[in-house]
């Protein structure tokens, strides 16, 4: 089957088609015939070698060998599940995520990594959603404990993690103010934010006047990615957030050694990919109280993954971008 691998870390020309075995599967697995998959942040770190300069490349050096496949969500059909899966069966239409290595014809997941899709999603939507989707819930409900009449400030509202967390957080009932460049402000205003504010251009923390229960923080800030601790953003977003609120980062991956400032509960974390959430946020995505926006489409090859990179490190830019093996 076709593998589309990095041989070398740095510009996406290193992006390459490989001929590589079906996946074996265990007793807890299944087996997906991939039909979408799409580019988290993560994904251009590692492509690019920045990741290289993150103490997660001295703890996890398995995960840097070369080849080395990318994308970690997938959407498809399901064609062989282990002895012990009892929750899908062969034809179900499934989305979910993997640690790595989703730019594949076949991908083998854990049975609680999924969640089946009805008819009514196509794969395009499905295989944007699980990273973004199950970052924003889990940061909201279970890290944030988001309350209806709650004010919460969402950094990068317009970017993957950011678009669907303003909409959780709307429906969720609480007060939304959102960052996002001024081309993007209509589009998050769509999305459910009651302000928005353009922080390369004015300075958030002197507009926001009252201060915020919840900071949620997916800004990719360059200055906190080498150490991991809160860099200009993120001082800014202390700032604004009340005596014994809560500030969840998905970037600054050091926060929870930081000194406690006033208080405020401060983590980062990963998504924790499980069956039960990925129910629910199909669920909300069924009933359009979440929809993830696909900024382009991409056909998966070697060139149209090259040219999904370079999408991804252009401005502007909103959602998702897609890898679909429904267009050529």
């Amino acid at each position: 089957m076709k593998a589309i691998a990095l041989t070398s870390f740095g510009i996406p020309e290193v992006l390459e088609d490989l001929e590589v075995p079906i996946p074996a599967l265990t007793d807890t697995q299944v087996l997906i015939e991939m039909r979408a998959s799409s580019i988290n942040p993560a994904d251009i770190l590692f492509r690019s070698g920045a990741i290289l300069q993150s103490p997660m490349a001295d703890k996890f050096p398995a995960q840097f060998q070369l080849p080395l496949v990318l994308g970690n969500e997938v959407a498809g059909i399901v064609k062989e599940v282990g002895g012990k899966v009892r929750h899908f069966k062969p034809g179900d239409r499934v989305m979910g995520m993997v640690q790595r290595g989703s730019y594949m014809d076949y991908v083998a997941v854990e049975e609680d990594l999924l969640a089946v899709i009805p008819e009514s999603f196509s794969f395009e939507e499905a295989g944007a959603a699980p990273t973004v989707a199950l970052t924003a819930w889990q940061a909201l409900f279970e890290h944030g404990r988001l309350l209806p009449g709650q004010r919460i400030l969402v950094q990068a509202g317009a970017g993957g993690v950011g678009h669907a967390a303003v909409q959780l957080a709307k429906q969720h009932g609480a007060y939304v103010i959102a960052t996002a460049r001024d081309y993007n402000h209509d589009f998050v205003k769509g999305l459910g934010a009651d302000e928005v504010f353009d922080y390369t251009k004015v300075d958030f923390a002197t507009q926001i006047t009252d201060p915020v229960d919840i900071v949620l923080d997916s800004a990719m800030d360059q200055s906190a990615f080498g150490t991991g601790l809160p860099g200009e953003i993120g001082k800014k977003n202390y700032s604004v957030i009340k005596d014994g609120g809560t500030y969840i980062s998905v970037v600054a991956f050091a926060i929870n050694q930081y000194p406690k400032v006033r208080d405020i509960d401060a983590c980062f974390f990963q998504a924790r990919p499980n069956r039960t959430d990925f129910e629910s946020i199909v669920r909300h995505m069924k009933e359009n109280k979440l929809n993830i926006h696909i900024d382009e489409t991409y056909p998966f090859t070697a060139q149209g993954l090259l040219q999904a990179y370079r999408k991804s490190e252009e401005l502007p830019k909103r959602g998702k971008i897609v890898i679909s093996k429904n267009i050529g």
